[in-house]
């Protein structure tokens, strides 16, 4: 059995090959699909002899309640983008600073869905989605139904000791345009089969492609996304013996990857416009969306050399095409209220196509936006993607305007609450000041407070929260430490096992350490490292509540603004109410086993930033080290620092910005000899 097994896996991931790497149809589909049946049922059989790599796993079945996040082992950074060739041609300088005659490779930017993938002995083992660039979405059970990534690396035809024993991919997953066309067109029929009204089938098709592959790689049932029939490119790998970045293409290629023919080694910067101006109008005749070129340096050496800064790598750039225009006609204007309380004034337009979009709205920015582009109503504008993603009005045709048209004018009150709006000094927006009244303010800041960066309350999502309290089962995020079973299971779809799934998810949350609470209660200008620059000096919310303007200003990396707004906060009783109501409950106000700051260390009174990857210490741990030998640590650059300690992929804007001010910059062994 074990045999027959064996030999199914083998002649079936061969026709697969041939038929999605080849175009080559060895057997006909009705051969094929016996064959797999046969298998699937031994497997069923004989568990025992199921195999990594069988071709069974690739129309799914896994069902996934939630995606575990992990760490990615190497960060998947993104590129910084250009829209112009000046600034190519400077990208270009900046290179020929550290490298001779540099050597680039173009490739065409596919819009898709960026993902890891993981090797071990030649086997895949795991597909992870980029997330926030450190973390992502392990998928690896949606992953497995792309059949263009092998399940297993043949060994036929190569170099068993070329291929890695542990080894990562960097891809990106798309959707055809063809199967796109596909998808839609299902939607339609079965709705007309369901007696859907005419009007109503449109806002129930896939929008593109691109969101297409999105939604589809974060389905639960690895079922349902195998039906997408979705793609994958690869464009990269890690932990490989090569020493170019056309030999990993070609090595990739010989490893029956899919690889895109269209890359091109180019001899200077000369050959990449080229390469750029060439592929503009072609690109739009390709079977799958792309929006740009992007260019990197082709030798690996020089790519160490180059470097990264913290978010992005300095060896590679990605030129983006100007956006599609498309002219359209101005029907209104409608103002959002954001979870900090900002206006935005939002345009509802005549639907336009747009790179591949259907286009209904797009965001006027603000106030100062109006007036830029003198704004009247019905007016002819002209409508792009800002990065092909969001849209925005860029121009208006006043020739085409009408006699009597009225300038549009930016809401004085909120459109939500009726509360009379401020804008404050340096700032662009305008704020509706009614934070704990005004329902959409409500709604982001409760919503914002589950997020898994503050309170992580697994079990509830966004829509979750617009379903409660549109029920009234809460009306702020004190509620959700009282909640009613009752209640949540005479909402629609809700059973047990998900109730249960939420007071878990609640009850878990009350162990986030204080810095992640402060950061959840949503005080405007705290962010994540502002919040934790807080704990560390005040220990507890009592502590910062009785601080002064003047104290809190004082600390290093706050400032004024920061001290305003959080004083502004604790004025408000309402939001004391929900502290003490979060105190009850049992949530963490203050910073446990706070380490003092050792006055006469030898690190006391001086400031430090800390950025990058380094050798001996995690990032966090070599923060800890310099409190706890006296120093104190900064989110940001200014005169008053005393050290920037830069490490592997140090933020090239630090380094920039601590030359200009003066300020020292250390590496991690100047810093150990310091200490």
């Amino acid at each position: 059995m074990k045999e027959r097994i064996n030999f199914l896996v083998e002649k079936l991931n061969h026709y697969n090959t041939q038929y999605y790497q080849n175009d080559s149809s060895e057997i006909s589909d009705f051969e094929f699909d016996k064959l797999l049946e046969e298998l699937k049922k031994l497997e069923e059989e004989n568990p025992q002899f199921k195999l990594p790599n069988s071709p069974t796993l690739r129309v799914g079945g896994d069902i996934t309640n939630d995606f575990q996040t992990v760490a990615h082992r190497y960060p998947m950074l993104s590129l910084s983008n250009t829209y112009n060739e000046t600034e190519l041609l400077e990208f270009d300088e900046r290179i020929r600073k550290t490298v001779d005659n540099p050597v680039y490779v173009c490739e065409l930017k596919f819009d898709g869905v960026a993902i890891s993938l993981r090797y071990e002995n030649g086997i895949f083992t795991q597909g992870v989605t980029r997330g926030d660039g450190e973390k992502g979405d392990d998928v690896t059970a949606n992953v497995r139904t792309i059949r263009d990534i092998p399940l297993k690396i043949e060994e036929k035809n190569i170099d068993k000791n070329e291929v890695p024993t542990d080894f990562e991919l960097r891809g990106e997953i798309y959707l055809s345009k063809t199967q796109f066309e596909i998808l839609n067109q299902e939607i339609v029929e079965k709705a007309k089969e369901k007696g859907v009204e005419e009007e109503k089938i449109p806002d129930l098709l896939l929008k593109n492609p691109r969101n297409a592959a999105s939604g589809a790689i974060k389905m639960k049932d690895s079922k349902e996304m195998a039906k997408r029939k979705l793609s994958c490119f690869i464009y990269d790998a890690y932990g490989t013996p090569f020493d170019s970045h056309t030999n990993i293409l070609n090595h990739l290629e010989k490893w029956n990857f899919a690889v895109s023919d269209f890359y091109k080694k180019a001899n200077g910067i000369e050959e990449v416009l080229e390469f750029i101006k060439e592929w503009e109008n072609k690109r739009l005749q390709l079977p799958y969306e792309t929006d740009g070129v992007v260019i990197k340096i082709n030798n690996l050496d020089q790519r160490e050399e180059l470097g990264f800064t913290s978010k992005s790598p300095r060896w590679a750039i990605a030129y983006k095409y100007k956006a599609e225009e498309a002219q359209s006609k101005l029907k209104s204007v409608v103002f959002q209220v954001g979870r900090t309380g900002a206006v935005t004034p939002v345009a509802n337009l005549t639907a336009v196509q747009l790179s591949g979009t259907t286009v209904k709205r797009a965001t006027l920015h603000n106030e100062g936006e109006i007036k830029r582009l003198d704004l009247h109503e019905g007016d002819t504008v002209f409508v792009e993607k800002s990065g092909e993603i969001i849209p925005k009005v860029t121009r208006v045709v006043t020739g085409l305007r009408e006699k009597n048209a009225k300038p549009i004018i930016f809401t004085e009150n909120c459109p939500e609450c009726e509360t009379k709006l401020i804008r404050e000094e340096g700032e662009a927006a305008y704020y509706c000041k009614n934070e704990n009244g005004c329902p959409p303010q409500i709604l982001a800041k409760i919503q914002h407070f589950i997020h898994r960066k503050a309170m992580n309350i697994d079990g509830i999502g966004n829509k979750t929260i617009e379903l409660f309290l549109k029920n009234k089962v809460i009306k702020d995020i004190a509620d959700l430490y009282e909640l009613d079973k009752e209640k949540i299971l005479a909402l629609p779809n809700f059973k047990e096992k998900s109730v249960e799934n939420i007071f878990k998810g609640v009850e878990e949350s009350k162990k986030q350490p204080f810095k992640f609470v402060l950061f959840g209660l949503g005080i405007r200008h705290v962010g994540a490292s502002i919040a934790e620059i807080l704990t560390d000096e005040f220990a507890s919310i009592d502590n910062l509540k009785k601080a002064t303007q003047e104290e809190i200003a004082h600390v290093f990396g706050i400032g004024e603004r920061i001290a305003e707004s959080i004083k502004a906060y604790f004025s408000e009783p309402k939001n004391i109410e929900i502290i003490e109501k979060l105190k009850a409950a049992g949530l963490q106000f203050e910073q446990a086993e706070k380490k003092k700051p050792i006055l006469d260390g030898i690190l006391s009174g001086k400031t430090f930033v800390v950025s990058g990857t380094f050798q001996h210490f995690e990032r966090d741990e070599l923060k800890g080290k310099i409190k706890e030998l006296g120093g104190k640590i900064s989110s940001s650059v200014s005169k008053k620092l005393d050290y920037l300690l830069a490490g592997d992929k140090a933020g090239s804007s630090k380094i920039e910005k601590a030359e200009k001010a003066g300020v020292t910059i250390i590496s991690e062994a100047d810093f150990m000899q310091m200490i």
